[in-house]
């Protein structure tokens, strides 16, 4: 399924959907369909991963991630394992696919020769739990981003203060600057405002959670809450 068209300069909302099980999984994504612009399914949740539940029953445009326990996630296992399903989504037209900077790079350039000719758009990330570094180490994570053959770059860092939050948003004059497609934001209490700002400062996507509870890391908003605040800032005179 082909991403969904948006207006010119809006950012997409994803809704980020982690559940134990295909059922449970899919029955929260239906009901997170209505406010979301793509659907995230975290493979790295599911005991017995499969797409092909999701591509069949789900009409929202679909981002497949299976993080690995040292990028933040909760795959464990064989490297060659958790690239598969990607790589099925890959050929089977999915709209969007997360790999990892730090994966090895002959996977990364795998899934992007995939995805030529095709509708999938491949998104590299980097995330960091802790922290957010300096800016010329941020700077230099984008340009390896930009430089990795992926159509989209994500970044998302841990913020303490306000401090890291203006250094991150930076990043989007620079993606502007470059034409690259970026997903850039900050978790924590601190990062949260970074959330919607981002949306306004011409990054690519933002993240949030189907229901409070559900958030799939630090500060993430919940849908409703993220379109009622994007509504107030679209709406005002």
């Amino acid at each position: 399924m082909a991403p969904k068209e948006i207006n010119p300069g809006a950012g997409k909302i994803c809704v980020s959907i982690a559940g134990k099980d295909t059922a449970a999984a899919l029955l929260a994504a239906k009901k997170a369909e209505s406010g979301a612009d793509v659907i995230e399914i975290r493979l790295d949740s599911l005991t017995s991963p499969d797409i092909e539940p999701f591509l069949r029953q789900l009409k929202t445009p679909l981002l497949f991630t299976n993080r690995p326990v040292w990028e933040g996630g909760l795959y464990d296992g064989p490297e060659e394992n958790r690239l598969s399903p990607l790589m099925q989504a890959v050929q089977s037209s999915a709209a969007y696919v997360d790999i990892e900077l730090q994966s090895n790079q002959s996977a990364v350039g795998k899934l992007c020769s995939a995805a030529l000719n095709r509708p999938t758009r491949i998104i590299v990330s980097w995330h960091n739990f802790k922290e957010t570094p300096a800016a010329d180490a941020l700077q230099d994570i984008f340009s390896r981003q930009h430089d990795s053959g992926a159509h989209i770059g994500k970044m998302v860092t841990m913020a303490h203060d306000f401090h890291d939050v203006l250094r991150v948003l930076q990043l989007q004059e620079i993606a502007h600057q470059k034409g690259f497609p970026l997903i850039a934001f900050c978790m924590g209490r601190a990062g949260m405002i970074s959330r919607l700002a981002t949306l306004e400062l011409g990054g690519f996507m933002t993240y949030a959670a189907p229901d409070a509870g559900q958030g799939t890391a630090p500060g993430q908003l919940t849908v409703a809450g993220l379109v009622n605040c994007l509504q107030v800032f679209r709406h005002a005179d």
